[in-house]
């Protein structure tokens, strides 16, 4: 049986479909101004979620207002005429938009949160978005930045970048889901903004694998900015624009993510320096660690394109040929010295 909640108000225009945390969190975002549809995958958490107005497995403590309208029914998206949110797990996205892709109004903007590559495509989360839900890329956007959803959710202030080819859509999308607390900016690079959002979480899992092992500020910082270094350098192999690196979707998100314990991939990171296998570790994190799940992606989207990235390599490693943690670090500081500015150089 799916599970539909009623809505008694104005047709919602809006909506999100995960009930993760980050999709939870941009359902109270909209619901501040209008009516929004949340879409589960699961008519049961649906149904936890109509009844509690929680969403305690995901995001704790927040109560989910009247006009957050959820459902597991995936017609209810012809509804939201202006906007639909993707919000699922980057290994899901796939399978999701084949299932909700034909609900979504041709007239409805579409914006990819989800952060990774898909492994077996190497296509970056808009172009999954576009083939398997059949949406026009032009009204695709991606949004991305320093966003952790915990904070978000209390109205804490944060900021991110809307990429779209079309800057009519980016300006749609950021004006319709800016607030005083949540600013938005635009960009036309959707290429290095959804490459950023992918690429950070394999640097936070380094970066927590060096706290772990109790590395110091100055370890981890030259860390975190040899990883911006290999996300820029693939970016610019690739054709996207470096100073989006610089920027919210780079610098920004590569600081909170590598820097908070907010965040599951650091937090895996974290429990890889404590020995622990990823299988392991990935039966209870609460949520997904994206990174996990696109560094073979990275690496391979490396390999086509010419570029090093020993840091994602040795992220693979720890994950999945069982070597430590310390040993994985240890190699990457013995690593010859070069011109800090190699691959950056125009031809």
């Amino acid at each position: 049986m799916i599970t539909t909640e009623s809505i008694d108000t104005d047709p919602a225009r809006v909506a999100v479909v995960g009930t993760g945390a980050w999709g939870t969190t941009l359902a109270l975002i909209v619901a501040r101004n209008e009516p929004v549809i949340l879409l589960s995958h699961s008519a049961a958490t649906a149904e936890h979620i109509v009844k509690t107005r929680l969403n305690e497995k995901r995001l704790s403590g927040m109560v989910l207002p009247p006009n957050i309208h959820v459902t597991a029914d995936p017609a209810m998206l012809g509804l939201a005429a202006d906007l639909v949110i993707i919000a699922v797990p980057s290994a899901h996205l796939r399978e999701m938009m084949g299932r909700v892709g034909r609900h979504i109004a041709p007239t409805a903007d579409v914006l990819s949160v989800v952060k990774g590559i898909e492994s077996v495509t190497l296509y970056r989360m808009s172009e999954v978005i576009a083939e398997a839900g059949g949406v026009d890329a032009a009204r695709i956007a991606a949004l991305s930045g320093p966003n952790l959803a915990q904070e978000i959710a209390r109205k804490l202030p944060a900021s991110a970048v809307v990429a779209a080819t079309d800057p009519a859509v980016a300006e749609r999308v950021a004006a319709r889901l800016s607030r005083r607390e949540f600013r938005l900016y635009t960009n036309p690079d959707m290429l290095g903004v959804e490459l950023c959002g992918a690429l950070k979480n394999i640097v936070a899992i380094a970066a927590g694998a060096a706290d772990g092992l109790g590395f110091g500020n100055n370890g981890k910082a030259g860390l975190m900015t040899r990883g911006l270094a290999e996300m820029t350098r693939l970016g610019i192999a690739m054709g996207a624009n470096p100073l989006t690196f610089a920027g919210l979707a780079g610098l920004g998100d590569v600081i909170a993510t590598c820097g908070s314990k907010l965040s599951r991939n650091h937090r895996l990171g974290e429990e890889l320096a404590n020995n622990r296998p990823w299988a392991d570790i990935e039966q209870y994190l609460p949520g997904v660690a994206e990174g996990a799940y696109t560094v073979d992606a990275a690496l391979a989207l490396a390999a086509r394109h010419g570029v090093e990235m020993p840091i994602a390599q040795e992220v693979h490693n720890a994950l999945f040929e069982g070597k430590s943690v310390q040993r994985c670090l240890i190699d990457l500081l013995a690593r010859e010295s070069k011109d800090e500015l190699a691959g950056f150089r125009p031809a």
